[in-house]
């Protein structure tokens, strides 16, 4: 009996375990620059260039109309 008990409390304490929530805290990447600075990764997108605001800007009109806009797509 008294082994039964310990077994229902320990299970009950598992099952109340996994109800807790944990902390959540801001961090992470935290960037000071502006986004069409750019990065030194090698993937960049065809007509970009790192630090011209301009073309960052007419690239993501292009990915907009070409590549994002369901309503284009549709026959």
């Amino acid at each position: 009996m008294k082994k039964r008990i310990a077994l229902l409390l320990a299970a009950g304490a598992l099952a109340l375990a996994g109800c807790a929530e944990k902390e959540q805290t801001a961090s992470g990447i935290k960037s000071d620059t502006a986004s069409f600075q750019g990065t030194n990764r090698p993937y960049v997108a065809a007509g970009w260039k790192p630090g011209d605001k301009v073309s960052w800007e007419q690239a993501l009109k292009v990915r907009t109309v070409q590549g994002q806009n369901d309503y284009a797509k549709v026959p």
